[in-house]
């Protein structure tokens, strides 16, 4: 009789020891899968993070290449439709949509802002309409003094390559005029235009950007 308990009482120990080695191993193959799924996913994460970078990057030579008109050329065209001065140029899509157009944003000298749309292969004005801003003052002051207009910024800074966007900074100490280029091979670059010289300065804090990134 006693023998029997014996037996039974190291069967059961057998069995529970290896029900417990049995859950181990269970539970270290889940955290296993579990690690591996969650490595997988930062995997397709990045993927894709890298894969938006690279259709960003498609959609903005795609933008470059379908514009026959430069940077000045919108400019010009938009200050024959409206008077003013031309505080920021930009060749983006029009509302979110498919179709490109250069944005120019036009101060007028009654201070009322507005938004002109200019086609990208020929120049003609798309139409335009009133925006409220409410940095008109920090503009006027930004501007006062200043002999080098928005045109004049986007002519110095295509030495540097095609001029997608132009516009002033008017915030911090130095003021200047900000513009974007981007060379044939898709590399894009910011500068400052300075705002009585023209003088072209790589944008230090751009480089900063690309330091740290």
């Amino acid at each position: 009789m006693k023998r029997n308990i014996v037996i039974a009482a190291v069967t059961a120990a057998a069995l529970i020891g290896g029900g417990t080695a049995t859950a181990l191993a269970t539970t270290g193959g889940d955290e296993g899968s579990a690690r591996q799924a969650a490595n997988t996913r930062l995997s397709d994460d990045d993927g894709r993070a890298d894969q938006d970078d690279r259709d960003d990057r498609d959609d903005d030579a795609a933008q470059v290449s379908s514009s026959d008109v430069t940077a000045p050329e919108a400019i010009a065209s938009a200050l024959k439709h409206t008077s003013g001065t031309v505080v920021s140029a930009e060749l983006d899509d029009e509302d979110d949509s498919d179709k490109v157009v250069w944005k120019v944003d036009v101060l007028s000298g009654d201070n009322t802002w507005h938004s002109v749309s200019v086609d990208p292969s020929n120049g003609k004005v798309l139409g335009a309409h009133t925006d409220d801003e409410d940095d008109t003052a920090q503009v006027r002051a930004a501007l006062k003094g200043s002999s080098v207009t928005a045109e004049e910024a986007a002519k110095a800074a295509a030495g540097k390559g095609v001029v997608t966007s132009v516009g002033l900074d008017e915030d911090g100490k130095d003021k200047s005029w900000e513009a974007e280029t981007r060379k044939s091979g898709g590399a894009e670059q910011d500068w400052n235009v300075d705002l009585a010289t023209a003088k072209v300065m790589a944008d230090r804090d751009d480089d900063q950007d690309d330091d740290q990134d």
